[in-house]
């Protein structure tokens, strides 16, 4: 008896309970778990069966891989960054290509303020030095004081601003970019100049072509030798080769980072440095936020089967 389930490609691991809801929609294919010649292989026998692309944010979808499935109506992206998706490409060929919006914004943000005073006031550093004993040699050096920061966020969209309000029970906000927007915070067109008047910079701006490498030398050296970065965006906007020089050289007082250009893939002098504090990418990561986003994934996808109005397009 054959599956009359339309066909869906997952590209990457997703949550269990998102899986179950793909199962019981789809025949997915476990994109991720074939070699390349399996893929080959697949796509020559089934291509045209595939409705659907579900993936990450981390992942995008290749065009390559688009251009080989005749029949995609649809790529799902469990997240909000479509920099790994070529959107006017998608377009060209009819393909739908949905986020997860409006539900990220206050893990990411929550993570973002739990960053800042993990860097400043070392944290993880000080739970080391009492879980190795080290308490019985004596205090911890001083850190740094969280309250009276100037904060600079990169991004006053929906994660920059749940951030700015958090930010503002301890400092002074203010932000860069496109435009001004009717906001309490100040506003400063230029990167340069809200690095050289900020403690904290945040980064929380889209990824793409105007923004690769954004944060480099000269954003590091106009937040200067006692400034702090943290980026809770995508780990492209920064310059990672120029923030380790930065570090050891100390034009940067310390990073706090969720976001790698190349992950999983850190580099070690990254790893090695005890002014940084890393995350795993871990911003959206809870058990009620991830449900959420599985569900808007999944609302999305069924709209796309049934013809109707997609909720998050």
């Amino acid at each position: 008896m054959s599956d009359s389930r339309p066909t869906a490609l997952q590209l990457c691991p997703l949550s269990a309970y998102l899986e179950a809801g793909l199962n019981e929609r789809f025949e997915t294919i476990r994109w991720y778990e074939l070699n390349g010649g399996e893929q080959s292989k697949w796509l020559g026998q089934r291509a045209s069966a595939v409705r659907a692309v579900v993936t990450g944010g981390h992942v995008g979808c290749a065009n390559d891989l688009m251009e080989s499935l005749p029949a995609l109506g649809i790529v799902a992206v469990n997240g909000i960054g479509v920099d790994k998706v070529d959107l006017d490409f998608a377009i060209s060929r009819g393909v739908r290509v949905t986020t997860t919006p409006g539900v990220l914004a206050d893990d990411v943000a929550d993570l973002a303020v739990g960053l800042v005073i993990c860097l400043l006031r070392q944290i993880p550093a000080a739970d080391t030095f009492v879980r190795v004993g080290s308490w019985n040699q004596g205090d911890r050096p001083l850190a740094r004081k969280v309250s009276g920061r100037r904060f600079g966020i990169v991004g006053l969209g929906l994660i920059g601003s749940a951030i700015a309000r958090r930010l503002a029970a301890f400092g002074s906000v203010a932000y860069t970019g496109p435009r001004r927007k009717k906001v309490p915070y100040a506003f400063h067109a230029d990167l340069n100049a809200l690095a050289r008047v900020s403690d904290v910079l945040v980064l929380t701006c889209p990824a793409n072509s105007s923004t690769r490498r954004l944060v480099g030398a000269a954003v590091i050296d106009a937040l200067g030798p006692e400034g702090y970065l943290i980026n809770v965006a995508r780990g492209s906007i920064v310059d990672e080769s120029e923030l380790i020089a930065a570090l050891n050289e100390g034009r940067l007082a310390g990073a706090a980072l969720d976001v790698f250009e190349e992950e999983p893939n850190v580099p070690e002098a990254l790893r090695a440095s005890p002014k940084v504090v890393l995350t795993p990418h871990i911003a959206s990561a809870t058990v009620e936020t991830r449900t959420r986003m599985a569900d808007l994934v999944l609302e999305n996808l069924d709209a796309f089967i049934a013809g109707a109005r997609l909720p998050s397009s």
